[in-house]
């Protein structure tokens, strides 16, 4: 990801941006005929434009060169436009026929989007399959379920990662869409109406980059795509922290549900040698805010003066490499979190057990009004019988059993069926169903 970003690559995608175009404007006749194939020849023979890891990749010199030359130009197109042209003669007049330097720079960097959004797909799939072997694993350890960081009604492990699995199944979808839109070129010249370049040039130059053209252009790519891409990159985030934040809650002392892998020699404080720290979650937790950061300041390029200004540049050399680098590392890291994590399904089971059957409430309500109580009646009869378990920390099934107007209505047997927590997990399979198939 980080060499995606890197000048070598950058600078490469320029020069073969602008001897597309070249090719292009030879069936024109703009150009003459075996220019292009001469320049590219020449360009490859003297090592200034190569393949490195599948990436087109310029030399070290023609960077430097044009490095140096930028500092008296102030201009990065026109120096390295002008290091080319020392290397590879006067031919090179032929290069950047009626286009200005936001087709090369607005198309390099579609190239460089596409390829870092094709990148994190990958990590989304690895987060999924990490997600879904767990959920399997601990499709049926039972664990309470909680609302407002208090017991509710039981659930299990397995179909708590399966809502998470189906959310970065959703975030896949997006950024595949998001790709789609910002994987757009423009070859149209100024201020987009194509008055010095002929638009094949531009359908060429794109076809061969694996880029749609920009169906109408200012001076450049509209930012509203660029934008997209990023907010997705922000909701890919917001999930890493939810999933983050979840593992943080279960570590807790007072919880221990489930914890991070500890490996041997980890230190988790200079001062207390007792502590084992959340520490992975938290800084996935800190990352998040950056991708959210990222994905505010993209926002603010949207809206340019006229046919373009140049404020949205300097945004973009910042977060495109940053927030992809970013959100490719926060993955990685949320795949071996989540393939480590170590679970506890007998803290669960006590955990559950811990408000003496309270998370049964519900179905007790329902057992009475089907045996003709109103449900006012019915909530206000187990509500009553359930503040006096929570206040004494004792039995929810014997303060029912005190109530006659509970009693009267169900016998012991029926009261005690509504304890089954099988009840609760009658439906695991159906959701697995829903989600993984």
């Amino acid at each position: 990801m980080t060499r995606l970003w890197e000048s070598a690559h950058r600078l490469g995608l320029w020069l073969e941006i602008e001897l597309l175009a070249c090719e292009a404007n030879e069936k024109l006749g703009v150009v003459p005929s075996g220019v292009a194939a001469r320049l590219r020849k020449a360009a490859s023979g003297k090592g200034m434009l190569s393949t490195r890891d599948g990436l087109l990749s310029i030399c070290a010199k023609t960077i430097a060169r044009s490095d140096e030359i930028e500092k008296e130009t102030r201009h990065d197109v026109i120096a390295f436009l002008t290091a080319v042209a020392e290397d590879l003669g006067e031919e090179c007049r032929f290069l950047h026929q009626g286009m200005t330097s936001s087709d090369v720079l607005d198309t390099a960097l579609a190239c460089q989007m596409k390829s870092a959004g094709e990148m994190i797909l990958k990590d989304l799939d690895r987060v999924r399959e990490a997600i879904q072997k767990r959920a399997f694993e601990h499709k049926n350890t039972v664990m309470i379920g909680r609302s407002h960081g208090i017991h509710a009604e039981p659930t299990t492990f397995g179909v708590k990662l399966a809502v998470y699995y189906d959310e970065f199944r959703r975030h896949h979808q997006r950024l595949t869409w998001a790709i789609e839109r910002v994987a757009v070129g423009k070859v149209s010249g100024a201020v987009g109406t194509f008055a010095n370049i002929d638009p094949s040039v531009e359908a060429h130059v794109c076809r061969n980059l694996g880029l749609k053209p920009e169906p109408a252009s200012t001076q450049i790519v509209q930012r509203d795509r660029h934008a997209e891409f990023f907010q997705v990159l922000a909701l890919i985030g917001a999930s890493i922290e939810k999933l983050a934040t979840e593992v943080r809650h279960l570590q807790r002392t007072e919880v221990r549900e489930a914890e991070e892998f500890f490996h041997p020699g980890q230190k988790g404080s200079s001062a207390m040698p007792h502590k084992r720290n959340p520490v992975l979650s938290e800084n996935l937790t800190g990352l998040a805010r950056l991708l959210r950061g990222y994905a505010l300041s993209s926002l603010e390029n949207v809206a340019l003066w006229h046919e373009r200004d140049i404020s949205h540049s300097s945004v973009e050399r910042v977060i495109a490499p940053d927030a992809t680098t970013l959100c490719d590392f926060a993955l990685s890291r949320l795949s071996g979190m989540i393939e480590k994590l170590v679970v506890y399904p007998e803290r669960m089971k006590k955990n559950l057990e811990a408000s003496g059957g309270l998370h049964n409430s519900q179905r007790v309500l329902l057992a009475l009004t089907q045996k003709g109580l109103s449900r006012e009646d019915s909530y206000a009869l187990v509500q009553r019988s359930a503040m006096r378990a929570w206040e004494k920390g004792g039995s929810f099934l014997a303060e029912l059993e005190k109530e006659p107007a509970v009693t009267g209505k169900m016998t012991l047997a029926e009261l005690k069926a509504c304890f089954d927590d099988a009840y609760h997990l009658k439906h695991v399979e159906t959701i697995f169903r829903r989600v993984f198939g």
